[in-house]
Order: C-alpha cells, then sequence, then structure tokens
C-alpha cells in the first residue's frame, strides 16, 4: 500500500503497525499523509476540453474497439512493467535525499522508462506507473494536479513520453475523495451542474481509506458522486493514462467498517473507467478482503492479496518483512485469478542485489512464485543500475511463459516448509516449483502420485533453459534455505484418457457419511463428463460435479476414497491418490470449546469475549509462546479424522501449528484483511487421533497464530 500524495513525508514508518506491535492484528496500515493544495488557475493546461457524452460501459472490455469486430479482453493476460513506490519508499542510502518520496520525479520516470524500451519491453514489459506522490494539488473541480516542481511537462507530458517509447502509463490515486479536494464543498464537479464537492460526501465528513487521514467517504446515493468520478476519469483519459491503482480500498487494507465501504467507490470507477473513451486496466489495493471476491472480479482488473512487498528499510524488500508470507496469502485466491483480473503480489524487486534486500537464492524464489501464480510481473527496482543476474531473472522467456499462461499454481501442502506447488496445463503437461522456505538445507520431492503421473517424465529446469532428463515417481531436489527449481514435466502419453483427479479431500463426516472434494479435470482428448467415487475400492456414487458425499457408511470405521474421471467415450482415468477418512463414533461429530475450563493454555494465551463466537468467547493472543490444548477430544479408534478449527484472523492471514499426539503440522489460516477479530471463519483439516482421549494443541512458537473459538471433531 503506498501512502497517498501531500505533505506530511513519510521518511519513518508512521502510522504503520505490523506483527509485535500495538495492533499485531494487522500486517501494515500506511503511512499517513495529507494532500496539499495549490491555486486551481495553476494548471488549467493540464485539463483537456470537456469530454463527450458518456456511453454505457461493458464488462471488463476496452472502449472504442472497432465496430463489427469482438471486443478484446482488458487485461487478457496479467500486465507486465515497471512502478516507482518501492524507490520512492526506501531508505537505501542516497535514493530518497529529501525525504520519503523525493526520489519520484519526471526525469527519474523517464529514465527508467528507457530501459524498459532498451532492455524489458522485447520480454513483454510495458506499463511505467507512476504511484503516490506526484498531486501537487487540486484544481477548482476538485481534480487532483501534479506537482509542477517534480513534473514540469505535467503527466500528460510524462504520458506522451512513455507512449512515444511503444510503452503505456499508469497513475495513482487513494480511493475516497481527498481532504483538500473538499475545498469546504464549495468545488463544483466538472460536468455536473448544481454539484458541488459537498454533495458528493457524507455531511458529517467520515473518514475512509486504511490510512483514515487522507480522503473523506464518498456518498454515492448521490448521483453527484458517480459524476465527480466520471470527471476524474475523463481527466486521466485525455492525459493518456492506461493503468489507475486505487488505493486503501476496503473492506480491507486493515479496515473493515461501514466508514470503510469503498465498494461504491470501485463500482463507480469501474463504470467511469469503461467509458473514458480509451482501455484503462484498473486495479485495487492494498490487502482486499476476499469475501469480496466476487465484486472485486466484476468491477476490477486486479487487487493486491497482502500488505506492501517493501520492507521500508535501508533495502527495497527484506524476505521476512515481507516477501515470505506471500506463499500463504495467495492461497485464497488462487481460484480467483483469470483474463480480466489477477492476483497482485506487488513490486518484484529482483533486478539489484545490493539494493533488493534479498540474496540471489531467494531472488530467484522471489520471481518463481509470481511466475507461477501468474500474477503481474512489475519491477519496482532502479532499473538504471540492473545487474546481469537480476536482468537474467527478469527476461527469462520460458519463466516469463508460464506467467503469461494465467493458470495459478496451487500447493500440494503446506503442512511443512518444503513445499511442492504445480498447475496442469491443458495439454497434459505441468508447470511445478519445488520450496523450500525453511532456514536449513532440505530435500523437497515432487511426488508424482500428487500430480496424477504414472510412469515416467521427462523434466525441464525453466530457470538454466536445461532438459534433466526423465523421472519415474518422484523429482528429488536438495536447495538451500529459500531455495527454489521451477520445472516443466511432460508425462508419458496416456492414450486420450482423461487426467486424474487432484486435490481430493474431505470436507465433512457424519457417523454414516463422508463429503469429498477435488479439482476439475481439463485435460484429455476429451471433455470430462463425471466422476466416479469410490469407498474402499468399491463405487459408491457418482456425480458430473467436483463434490460427492458418500453414504451408508458405518460409524466410527475408517475408509480410503478415490476418484476417477470418465469422458462421454468412456475412457476413464486411473484413481486419485488414496484419502483416508475414518468416521466420528454414532453420536456424530462433537463440538469442543477453545475456552473450556479442562482446556490447557500456555504463554500469554488468554481468553476473551467474542459475540459471534460459540459460547461468546474465543482463545486469544496465540503463537510466540501462547498455545491452547484441547485435553479431551476423544475417538472410537485409531484413525484420520476431519477436524473443523472455528478461528477468527482480521489480518491478511497467520499460520498455526496443530498438534495431534507425535504429529505436528502447520496450517496457513486465510485472514479477512478487515481487522474484524470478532467474526469466525472455518477450515476442515485431516488429523490423526488415537482411540480414547487425545490432546490437540493450536499455537506458534515462531510468530502470531489466528485466535480460536472451538474445534469440531
Amino acid at each position: 500500500m503506498a501512502p497517498p500524495d501531500g505533505t506530511a513525508r513519510r521518511g519513518t514508518r508512521t502510522g504503520r503497525t505490523r506483527r509485535g506491535t500495538l495492533l499485531p492484528a494487522l500486517l501494515a496500515a500506511g503511512a499517513l499523509v495529507a494532500a496539499f493544495a495549490v491555486p486551481a488557475a495553476a494548471a488549467t493546461a493540464e485539463h483537456a476540453p470537456a469530454a463527450a457524452p458518456r456511453s454505457a460501459p461493458a464488462a471488463h472490455t476496452p472502449a472504442g474497439h472497432p465496430a463489427g469486430h469482438p471486443a478484446p479482453v482488458l487485461a487478457d493476460k496479467p500486465y507486465m512493467g515497471w512502478s516507482s513506490w518501492s524507490l520512492e519508499s526506501t531508505n537505501f542510502p542516497g535514493v530518497n535525499p529529501s525525504g520519503s518520496e523525493s526520489w519520484l520525479t519526471e526525469a527519474h520516470v523517464k529514465q527508467q522508462a528507457d530501459v524498459v524500451a532498451k532492455k524489458l519491453k522485447s520480454h513483454g514489459y510495458e506499463y511505467i506507473n507512476v504511484d503516490a506522490g506526484w498531486i501537487g494539488g487540486f484544481d477548482s473541480y476538485g481534480r487532483p494536479l501534479p506537482n509542477t516542481t517534480a513534473f514540469p511537462d505535467g503527466m500528460k507530458g510524462l504520458a506522451d513520453y512513455v507512449h512515444a517509447k511503444g510503452l503505456k502509463f499508469g497513475a495513482y490515486l487513494a480511493v475516497g475523495l481527498y481532504f483538500d479536494a473538499y475545498n469546504d464543498g464549495k468545488s463544483p464537479i466538472h460536468g455536473a451542474p448544481g454539484c458541488t464537492t459537498k454533495d458528493i460526501v457524507y455531511p458529517d465528513l467520515r473518514k475512509t481509506s486504511g490510512w483514515d487521514n487522507v480522503s473523506y467517504q464518498m456518498d454515492f446515493s448521490s448521483p453527484c458522486a458517480a459524476k465527480y468520478i466520471d470527471s476524474v476519469a475523463d481527466e486521466l483519459a485525455s492525459w493518456g493514462v492506461d493503468f489507475l491503482k486505487v488505493d486503501g480500498v476496503g473492506p480491507g487494507s486493515g479496515q473493515g467498517d461501514a466508514a470503510h465501504d469503498n465498494i461504491p467507490d470501485v463500482q463507480a470507477w469501474h463504470s467511469a473507467l469503461q467509458r473514458a473513451g480509451r482501455p484503462i486496466q484498473l486495479t485495487l489495493s492494498w490487502s482486499l478482503s476476499h469475501d469480496k471476491a466476487d465484486v472485486w472480479k466484476q468491477n476490477a482488473n486486479g487487487w493486491r492479496v497482502d500488505t506492501d512487498v517493501e520492507c521500508y528499510c535501508d533495502t527495497l524488500v527484506t524476505w521476512n518483512n515481507s516477501v515470505k508470507q506471500r506463499w500463504n496469502d495467495v492461497v485464497p485466491w488462487i481460484d480467483d485469478a483469470g483474463p480480466g483480473h489477477w492476483n497482485n503480489l506487488d513490486s518484484l524487486d529482483v533486478g539489484v542485489g545490493v539494493m533488493d534486500g534479498v540474496n540471489d537464492v531467494e531472488r530467484q524464489s522471489y520471481a518463481t512464485l509470481w511466475a507461477i501464480e501468474a500474477a503481474p510481473l512489475y519491477t519496482g527496482d532502479d532499473l538504471t543500475k540492473l545487474d546481469a543476474y537480476g536482468l537474467k531473472l527478469l527476461t527469462n522467456d520460458e519463466v516469463i511463459a508460464v506467467d503469461q499462461a494465467g493458470n495459478p499454481a496451487r500447493p500440494v501442502s503446506q503442512a511443512t516448509d518444503q513445499q511442492v506447488w504445480y498447475a496442469r496445463d491443458a495439454d497434459g503437461g505441468y508447470t511445478v516449483a519445488l520450496f523450500n522456505l525453511g532456514g536449513g538445507y532440505a530435500d523437497v520431492t515432487a511426488d508424482f502420485g500428487d500430480l496424477g503421473i504414472s510412469g515416467k517424465a521427462a523434466v525441464r529446469d525453466l530457470w538454466s533453459h536445461k532438459n534433466l532428463g526423465t523421472s519415474k515417481g518422484s523429482f528429488t531436489d536438495n536447495l538451500p534455505p529459500h531455495g527454489s527449481r521451477l520445472l516443466h514435466l511432460t508425462p508419458r502419453a496416456t492414450g486420450g484418457a482423461p487426467g486424474v483427479p487432484l486435490a481430493v479431500h474431505g470436507t465433512a463426516s457424519t457417523a454414516g457419511s463422508v463429503s469429498l472434494a477435488w479439482d476439475a479435470v481439463t485435460t484429455g482428448k476429451a471433455p470430462v463428463t463425471g466422476y466416479d467415487v469410490y469407498a474402499g475400492g468399491h463405487k459408491a456414487t457418482t456425480t458430473s460435479g467436483t463434490t460427492a458425499t458418500v453414504t451408508g457408511l458405518s460409524a466410527g470405521t475408517g475408509y480410503t476414497f478415490t476418484v476417477v474421471a470418465h469422458d462421454a467415450k468412456g475412457r476413464r482415468s486411473a484413481p486419485s491418490k488414496a484419502v483416508p477418512v475414518t468416521t466420528p463414533a454414532a453420536g456424530g461429530r462433537v463440538p469442543y470449546e477453545a475456552e473450556a475450563p479442562g482446556n490447557t493454555l500456555g504463554g500469554n494465551a488468554s481468553v476473551g469475549d467474542c459475540s459471534a463466537c460459540s459460547g461468546g468467547k474465543k482463545v486469544g493472543n496465540l503463537g510466540s509462546g501462547g498455545s491452547v490444548a484441547f485435553t479431551q477430544v476423544n475417538a472410537p479408534k485409531d484413525g484420520t479424522y476431519l477436524l473443523t478449527l472455528d478461528y477468527l484472523d482480521g489480518s491478511s492471514g497467520r499460520t498455526i501449528v496443530v498438534t495431534s499426539g507425535r504429529t505436528s503440522f502447520k496450517l496457513p489460516l486465510p485472514g479477512s484483511n478487515d481487522n474484524n477479530w470478532g467474526l469466525p471463519h472455518s477450515v476442515t483439516v485431516p488429523v490423526h487421533l488415537a482411540a480414547g482421549a487425545n490432546t490437540v494443541s493450536f499455537g506458534n512458537p515462531a510468530d502470531y497464530a489466528s485466535d480460536i473459538d472451538r474445534i469440531t471433531v
């Protein structure tokens, strides 16, 4: 999250909160900056004449495409380019000599555009995005104007320069109405006779945005508010803007109450940009709430899933603050990415080793995750200082092709720091990444059974452009701390049979039933028409979807489930990997409250009130020594049971460590990004229990963990 423009410059992390600070629920809250005004007459040359009448918008299609031709999808692939914020926010010696954001000048942006045009454009990089810091005031209609000291040619002049290089130009705004644009409610709205800035905000001048001292919340029950957004969109279009980042958006950005509900803003921006007369991508920032993913998909071309990647320190980023968190925070969003709207992981700062703040091994892993997640590839490095290794990372066309294919990968498991992520291609091949997220050397193994590969597969290393021969059953590499490999696997031909169903997992159970889900199969010569579900080797049910409930089971009994895909010609896949589930006792699953007297609290863990929680209580202050142990979890026999965890997390997500008997595993929990620590969410995971009473504990010795309401087993 970049802060908005203004006078309160940001040389320190003023107003920011991170793990371990007063409000550990938030990963970051952003520096607080207020915009300063210049006389309205100072920039009338920056504005074009009033735009032509607007037409109705179409969903995610550029305006002005030729009649009779299919409209292209805006953002059909993840965008690639460069953005200014990493350099604006760093304390790297000499970059911001006059304080935070002082790096941002027209001359510096032009230098970056020159390098993109010369060295990166041929590999697909095209956007030059100016982030916070460009606004110098507002005109008589409340529309933003550039700081003419830093941008003597204005935004249009800079956009013209960028366009002349064959590149595209991006700009930044904070959500809501900037304080100084309000002008005591007296400024008229351009193109909306009778409307003033007083008409477009709430009478109590409630504040909005993630920083909470930047802008007023706009009241879209007044048609004047949408007219104002239209006027700014027309202004941006007249300058030649191709991309707009709207920052501090809620629900998300650490905010979730009514004053920070910016869904109407996002909808107004979507409509305004659709009618602005040129294709303009819209991306939302920062840490958007996944609870509103459908709204973001309908109205934006992308959204940030996490806080800033920048560390606000003497480098651009560090591994711990906050590159590594992306491996967890992107997971809930994987299925939301696709043509027209992408999961944004923030800047890819891997081009200048001395400034980046991550070592070469980490730089490769950083770039690998961005590529396999089909995230926008935009670097924030000073491209005039690119080193040879950084240029190699940014211009590896095989890796870029993975990103541009738009097929996000998912983890096989995140139970340990040694992880395998995969994406199955339509042709039956696989993109596979191996990651060692731990602090020491470790083997990481891609088990072909987890990927649905039987027999041999040809292996190619995409970073080194080398064929590694064939492997059977698995591929293993010993990786350094934070290391990675990026591979393409080509299995032997299957004769056109459907691909094997992957990620089969239990979602619910009763004494007499087990519910399952899996990923849809999209490989094979013909579309899959259905799936057969087997229990203990016997066909139990058939479904055309990717979920099923197997009934008629016995209580307290262990079963193994597999799934087979079939097509209209009767061709069948090999069975999925077997999934063990033991049904609960005849009485069904049992809930256990975290605050129950028999449980054991460790460290700083404590019971707190929670009106939406079962029993009205929860256990918080978990992690970093805080833990809760459920001491009387009963099981009718040894087996693998489905445990549902009801937890609370208003951050972008935290990892909890689950321990049952001698088995321990990591469980990343998605957060709501809205600072709401009073609304439970649920996940269901398999745990091994012994017959009789068990102790199941939750904590995290190395980091903060989510609060817990209860478990049900």
